[in-house]
């Protein structure tokens, strides 16, 4: 195990894609044989320690570099439980050395040109360009060194191309682009539905589904690839869903895309009428059927994926700072996870999907509505509440068994009394469903902005929760 780093190296360590000179294939393997028994160092190329509190998050299996997963817990990675998350271990550390501010700024992803490479020439060059030792001894003098040293290192880190920051990104004045932004912004409460694609080149199934949602929600989710599990596209439902007549919401899992697929792809669903996009990291391949996917890190966590929708719809150009001729008109959205990990911690990465330019938050599943509460209190002193809108996710449990097993996915928990009591019942399907209708009661005058169900497999129940659960007329009221 690595000195500062709480956890071993996932993958081995990365190769240059290009020919060094002998000096600088030199200096690449000091530096591995420095910092890999210090941090399990995989020489990525694009160093984040100091923002990291010292621990490389290159060390997460999804190599995430803005934050952990909606699956982050205190006890163990949830690809693979024989390690911490790696994440937790940032926070917690950084939380320690009171640099928890520093967890705020948007992170760039990596310098495929760099990886494999070393760093410590390139920081020797910058260190020349700013002066050498004149500057140095010239910043030590100043009343500022400290500020002088931070930039230093930030200039390296944040390359002309990214430019990220810890400050919020609002989108400029502008019409709503979409009906479920119009509602939104105009004080509405909004209900929305998961639906999952389906296993199936036949659209007939999912042209049922939507049609049989329209008159109960505002908005129909399609998610991409769920549980690392093959499904028709959310492009292609999301289309089909416009042509059904209903809002859709087109889901992005950063997992299956580089950063040149998802340019392309946000172009094509802008083009095809798609203006509601739900940015996520995706589960990993390894929660997948096998044979598994390539399993190694993400090109793009969820994070950066929101930055870099944002500055193609606000500064229209390309990451390769090209100009986009049309600029995509987006409502862009994020994933929050209430139960992830430590509430205090999850806030941080809310607060980072905010400020990177997230509109609108669907929540994972709740169920524990005192620790939502708690949630939305600590959000709200984060400034979320008043810059983003918040849709609480719910659904009803179809079985004991079903509540057992949802108990295991990550970022969702049930208290074990709601699951007692369906024990107890003698029709444990009904009584998930009263469980559910009870939450709506408890939830839907909380400072929130709508629902989002997530019964995929029982959209059929929807209607009926919208119904008795008194969303139907919270949603025509203004």
């Amino acid at each position: 195990m690595p000195g500062f780093t709480p956890g071993r190296r996932w993958q081995p360590a990365y190769y240059a894609f290009h020919n060094d000179s002998l000096a600088r294939k030199v200096l690449a393997t000091l530096e591995l044989m420095i910092k890999s028994p210090l941090f399990g160092c995989r020489m990525c190329g694009n160093c984040l320690l100091q923002e990291t509190a010292f621990i490389c998050p290159m060390e997460c299996p999804k190599g995430l570099r803005n934050g952990p997963c909606g699956g982050s817990t205190p006890e163990h990675c949830y690809v693979d439980n024989t390690r911490p998350c790696i994440w937790y271990k940032i926070y917690e550390r950084s939380e320690k050395l009171g640099r928890s501010d520093r967890l705020l700024e948007v992170l760039p992803p990596l310098d495929w040109e760099k990886v494999g490479t070393e760093q410590w020439w390139d920081l020797f060059e910058l260190w020349k360009k700013k002066g050498g030792l004149k500057g140095t001894f010239k910043a030590i003098a100043s009343k500022d060194r400290m500020a002088i040293y931070e930039q230093f290192f930030a200039d390296y880190r944040q390359p002309d191309w990214w430019q990220g920051d810890n400050q919020p990104h609002p989108a400029p004045a502008h019409e709503p682009v979409s009906g479920l932004e119009d509602k939104l912004v105009n004080g509405k409460f909004v209900v929305t539905a998961e639906v999952a694609p389906p296993i199936s080149a036949s659209a007939a199934d999912l042209t049922k589904k939507v049609l049989m949602l329209k008159d109960y929600v505002d908005a129909v989710n399609f998610t991409d690839n769920p549980s690392a599990t093959s499904r028709m596209s959310p492009l292609a439902s999301s289309t089909i869903c416009l042509q059904s007549g209903v809002e859709p919401v087109m889901q992005i899992a950063a997992r299956d895309y580089n950063r040149m697929g998802i340019q392309s792809l946000i172009l094509g669903a802008a083009a095809l009428g798609i203006r509601n996009v739900l940015c996520l990291t995706g589960d990993h391949a390894r929660l997948g059927p096998e044979p598994h996917s390539k399993m190694d890190i993400w090109d793009l966590d969820s994070i950066q994926l929101i930055w870099l929708l944002r500055r193609m719809r606000d500064e229209g150009h390309f990451l390769d700072q090209r100009e986009i001729k049309t600029p995509p008109p987006l409502f862009i959205g994020a994933a929050s996870s209430p139960n992830a990990s430590e509430q205090r911690f999850q806030v941080i990465r809310e607060t980072k999907k905010a400020n990177a330019g997230a509109q609108f938050f669907q929540t994972n599943l709740i169920y524990d509505v005192d620790a939502f509460k708690t949630y939305l209190e600590m959000m709200d002193k984060a400034g979320i509440l008043s810059r983003a809108f918040i849709m609480a996710g719910l659904t009803p449990i179809r079985s004991v068994k079903a509540a057992h097993m949802m108990n295991t996915v990550p970022g969702v928990k049930i208290p074990a009394a709601l699951i007692e009591r369906m024990e107890k019942s003698a029709d444990a399907k009904e009584e998930g469903v009263q469980i559910c209708l009870e939450l709506i009661e408890k939830i839907k005058d909380l400072p929130i902005n709508g629902i989002h169900f997530m019964a995929v497999g029982w959209e059929s129940i929807v209607p009926r929760m919208v119904e008795e659960g008194g969303l139907q007329a919270k949603r025509q009221a203004a």
